[in-house]
């Protein structure tokens, strides 16, 4: 099992989502990533090499961003947005990946 750890700036996205939508995010980080954060099924993908981050899981409209270090068992949640068609925002701005 993988202990789930969450960036300072992940915590500030979370924040900027309503109460509900937070409650969601968090709930399936917990039910996703805590066993087998590596498997790529059809939430979770490897991603491109990026500044941001190794992984992505979806969430409905939102995108978790995530690296994993085996050794230690940790998945450290990096990065919380949305994307709206094909843009992806963080705390409302548009970023690039």
């Amino acid at each position: 099992m993988f202990n789930l750890e969450l960036s300072d700036n992940a915590l500030e996205d979370l924040k900027s989502l309503k109460k509900n939508d937070r409650v969601l995010v968090l709930d399936s980080i917990e039910k996703s990533l805590a066993h087998e954060p590596l498997s790529e099924t059809r939430q979770r993908k490897l991603l491109r090499p990026n500044p941001l981050s190794q992984w992505e899981l979806r969430i409905d409209c939102f995108r978790v961003f995530y690296d994993v270090d085996l050794d230690a068992q940790v998945v450290l949640i990096k990065a919380v947005g949305w994307k709206d068609h094909n843009i992806l925002l963080i705390r409302g701005k548009e970023f690039q990946l």
